[in-house]
């Protein structure tokens, strides 16, 4: 991918991404997981509010797994986990009793993910975004199976990083799931299964998706915080950490178009800003970006992502096909007449069945690896976000090639990031037609 070119990229990603992530190939042996063995030791990197969530997914599969080690910059974030994982629901079903976490095994600070995925068959990655490529690349090199949450970088840098160790994982035969939970929820298999297999709505010609909603939680800045904790603990309004919310929540309805079409856009043209969310509290990130992606058939992606309190909201993606339309579940003619509908009330939750499906591959050698996806729709997401900042039309190939990093220096609570408030603790917001994208 080093050396990309626009032909063996459009190549690659036609090949990688018109097959289903619900791989079903065995393979012969398995270097690092015994089927013989007692059980799963899992390591938890992350331990916010989705790490947990992650974790109380993995403890409730039908494996013989237990978590073994948890890692967190923040001390009061991993004791809040540890308490959530042991107390209350978890008490009701079997997670409690497979947390086996002993004092020395819960590490704490910017290097405590080396310690925790030493300890582990299977490292599940819940940090902020901007951690991804860092925590992925060592986990792949100490040969341990991944779970990784979306997006999985926040810049090209950190996609190149993860795509280098995507095929590294490959090679060593290990399982990597990345939470783009959609392509393991049983209603859009289905629809996938009739749109694309069966050609139900007949070739895709244009699509539009959606998350459109009133935004998330803010932290508030405390006066012994260090500019580097802060912006960690308000890690949702900083680039360098999340990538802004078109990467953080709406790479998912990106994600579904580029599965369905069966490739990934080759250029994006787009408009975004701060209308409504400009208080200094917000960090730098946008409250809206519109998007426009275009595939290398001339296919047309309409974008839209919103965080405005207040407004219509909308999470939803959309196919018109030449016979046609499509959204999850439901298949329409061009008239708008239903052709089918998806109506079974008892799909299992599809955060469960993405490690369900994991640890079953693990434990009966099964191939299944999203990191190429997860990197790629991660850097449509990104692709998005450098077009609606710059206000310039960006293609694939130039986005992917980027040398702009967000990552500080160097990770210590001291160290200053890129991005610095002025003296009234406002931050610079990119300005269309001055910020460049590559």
């Amino acid at each position: 991918m080093k050396d990309l070119d626009r032909r063996s990229f459009l190549k690659n990603a036609s090949a990688i991404a018109g097959t289903s992530v619900l791989l079903t190939n065995p393979l012969t042996s398995s270097a690092f997981y015994s089927q013989s063995a007692d059980e799963v030791k899992v390591a938890l990197i992350g331990c916010g509010g989705r790490g947990t969530g992650a974790a109380f997914q993995a403890l409730s599969v039908k494996e013989n797994v237990r978590l073994v080690a948890m890692a967190d910059a923040f001390r009061d974030r991993l004791d809040s986990c540890y308490e959530n994982l042991t107390t209350g629901r978890a008490k009701e079903g079997k997670v409690a009793e497979r947390v086996q976490v002993p004092e020395d095994q819960k590490f704490v600070g910017f290097e405590a993910y080396k310690q925790a995925i030493a300890l582990a068959d299977v490292v599940i990655l819940t940090t902020p975004p901007g951690f991804r490529p860092i925590h992925f690349e060592e986990a792949i090199r100490q040969n341990k199976h991944v779970f990784m949450e979306k997006p999985v970088a926040v810049d090209a840098p950190g996609i190149r990083r993860v795509l280098d160790a995507a095929e590294e994982s490959k090679k060593k035969n290990l399982k990597v799931v990345v939470g783009l939970q959609r392509h393991y929820q049983k209603s859009y298999l289905e629809t996938y299964r009739r749109v694309v297999e069966e050609g139900a709505i007949g070739d895709i010609v244009s699509a539009r998706c959606y998350w459109n909603n009133d935004g998330v939680w803010v932290k508030e800045r405390k006066p012994e915080m260090t500019e580097m904790e802060y912006q960690m603990r308000n890690w949702y309004y900083f680039v360098w950490l999340c990538g802004d919310h078109i990467m953080e929540q709406h790479i998912h309805n990106i994600d579904v178009v580029n599965w369905f079409k069966g490739g990934y856009p080759t250029e994006a043209i787009g408009i975004g800003g701060r209308e409504v969310r400009t208080g200094k509290q917000y960090g730098e990130i946008f409250d809206h970006h519109v998007v426009e992606f275009e595939y290398a058939d001339g296919m047309i992606l309409n974008s839209q992502c919103r965080h405005q309190p207040g407004t219509v909201a909308n999470v939803s993606e959309h196919l018109v096909g030449t016979k046609g339309k499509a959204t999850e579940g439901k298949i329409f003619d061009l008239k708008g007449n239903s052709i089918w509908r998806h109506r079974d009330r008892d799909d299992k939750n599809p955060y469960q069945v993405e490690h369900d499906h994991l640890f079953d591959c693990i434990v009966n050698d099964v191939a299944v690896n999203d990191a190429y996806n997860g990197a790629m729709s991660t850097m449509t997401a990104l692709l998005g976000r450098m077009a609606s900042y710059s206000g310039q039309r960006v293609t694939m190939e130039e986005a992917l090639a980027s040398d702009i990093s967000y990552a500080p220096s160097a990770y210590t609570w001291d160290t200053l990031p890129q991005s610095l408030p002025d003296e009234n603790g406002f931050y610079d917001i990119p300005v269309p037609g001055k910020y460049k994208a590559v």
